[in-house]
């Protein structure tokens, strides 16, 4: 997938001036954020929800200091079982081992299940140039690859922003069958073209949740019976994941998945839990004849031991995108890699390099809501301020922001002229207030505008008067402590 992640303030606008996507998403905003709520509500009258965050995160954070151990151990019980396990040091091999593995089975055409990591290696496209067809089956991913292989909007309903006329459109154009506008008859109706392409493939392509260090196996959760067709029905299955899934235990599994599902969409657990283990048996009756892992490094292994170590314990449920107000507003289309909302902002900076996405690390509020929403507690703002940070010393943030900034340190450290200036500034400030006592224009502040062709009105209120905040304080302390007196 090309990045585009340079030109989030330019995607930004767009999508804030697109009229229907807005409406899309004022649809979306807070469904997922209020059944996560009601679920953790529900979870606490049996159980004590922190203390199970606190324990997701603590089996992260110890499989990631021990990684290579543990992914040693998935590699060697794995094989035991017979699959085969490879490893991709970024995408561009993990979409040519895969090549590899169809022109050694003579494939065809594959059938897909969602997979992020597949995003990261643009697989579909270096498939269909090689001259093997995919076939997305997640609905979502099926209803964005007809629609001229648009890439996902969200990790976990890629299609969210698309609403159910758009959609009605699309299949009586592709499909030429009589528009549908009743949601369950859409769905059969997808379902009815996805079938065939399930009997007839010759491989399935999955993305894992987890890896099981102890037992080999891969987790599939998902809410929708393809991802059980694709790894059971084709005679190949791959499944291809970041090195960075792996936990140690069964056990460790199951205190994810009471973290994954309630902070995803939330539930108490998806309609599927698949635990995949090598290749099919004598005894058994349905399952591939092949097995393969593609591991993916693509960055991962950079992060080890360093400030953005602790984004590598996100489990990929997309609270913090749900809760995020900018991705509430923009989509995640404006954050131009496969990965949108504060998880993108941290992780394409980390995985591409900060200079091909100098916007993302402030492509925020820095409100908290997604660490508080994190299931594994990832503080992503401390991440975001890190990443900024690290931009500053680089030299990569506008000169103007840099002078800046050194003016303010300048000033900030000469309290008798700060209080000066801020006080002139309040009397300025006061001027710019409108006939609502609001401020909707700031000269010299790129960006600050009332209105315009973009929606991109700024307002705050004005200042009640020219009374510095420390001189109000001062004078706040000052008539409490004569009241105490």
């Amino acid at each position: 997938m090309q990045i585009q992640s340079m030109h989030f303030k330019a995607r930004a606008g767009a999508k804030l001036a697109d009229q229907v996507l807005q409406q899309n998403l004022k649809t979306f905003k807070g469904k997922f954020v209020g059944a996560r709520a009601a679920a953790v509500a529900d979870f606490n009258t049996i159980g004590d929800w922190e203390a199970v965050r606190s324990a997701g995160a603590a089996i992260r954070q110890r499989t990631l200091q021990q990684l290579d151990v543990w992914i040693e151990r998935f590699e060697a019980e794995a094989t035991r079982r017979g699959a085969t396990v490879l490893f991709a040091e970024d995408g561009a091999e993990a979409a040519q081992l895969l090549l590899q593995i169809c022109q050694q089975h003579g494939v065809k055409k594959l059938v897909k299940s969602k997979s992020m990591v597949s995003e990261e290696a643009s697989l579909n496209q270096v498939l269909s140039e090689a001259g093997v067809t995919p076939v997305e089956t997640d609905l979502g991913e099926y209803i964005l690859q007809i629609k001229d292989n648009e890439p996902p909007s969200h990790i976990i309903a890629p299609a969210l922003h698309l609403n159910k006329d758009e959609v009605a459109d699309l299949f009586e154009r592709v499909h030429g069958t009589p528009r549908k506008t009743v949601i369950e008859d859409m769905t059969r109706e997808a379902r009815e073209q996805l079938r065939g392409h399930f009997l007839s493939a010759d491989m399935g392509v999955s993305g894992g949740n987890f890896l099981v260090a102890e037992t080999g196996s891969v987790a599939i959760v998902t809410n929708e019976g393809n991802g059980r067709m694709v790894t059971t029905l084709p005679p190949v299955h791959v499944a291809i994941t970041g090195i960075e899934k792996v936990v140690p235990t069964l056990e460790d599994l199951s205190t994810l998945l009471r973290l994954l599902p309630r902070s995803a969409t939330g539930q108490a657990i998806s309609n599927y839990v698949s635990l995949l283990t090598g290749r099919r048996g004598a005894q058994d009756q349905d399952g591939p004849q092949h097995m393969y892992f593609i591991l993916v490094d693509n960055g991962r292994t950079g992060l080890l031991g360093g400030d953005m170590q602790p984004m590598l314990q996100c489990i990929r449920c997309g609270a913090c995108m749900n809760h995020c107000p900018v991705y509430q507003t923009v989509g995640g289309h404006a954050y131009g890699w496969v990965y949108p909302g504060p998880m993108g902002s941290v992780l394409t900076p980390a995985f591409q390099g900060l200079e091909q996405a100098l916007d993302l690390p402030h492509a925020a509020t820095l409100c908290g809501a997604c660490s508080v929403a994190c299931p594994v507690q990832i503080p992503l703002p401390d991440l975001l301020r890190r990443l900024r940070q690290q931009q500053t010393e680089a030299g990569l943030r506008p000169w103007r922001e840099r002078l800046a900034l050194r003016a303010w340190a300048w000033l900030a450290l000469r309290p008798r002229l700060y209080a000066v200036i801020t006080g002139l500034a309040m009397h300025a400030l006061r001027t710019l207030r409108d006939r609502h006592q609001m401020i909707g224009h700031l000269p010299f502040v790129p960006g600050w505008r009332g209105g315009g062709p973009n929606h991109l009105a700024r307002s705050m209120p004005a200042p009640r008067s020219a009374q510095r905040f420390l001189s109000r304080y001062q004078q706040l302390q000052h008539g409490q402590s004569r009241t105490s007196q």
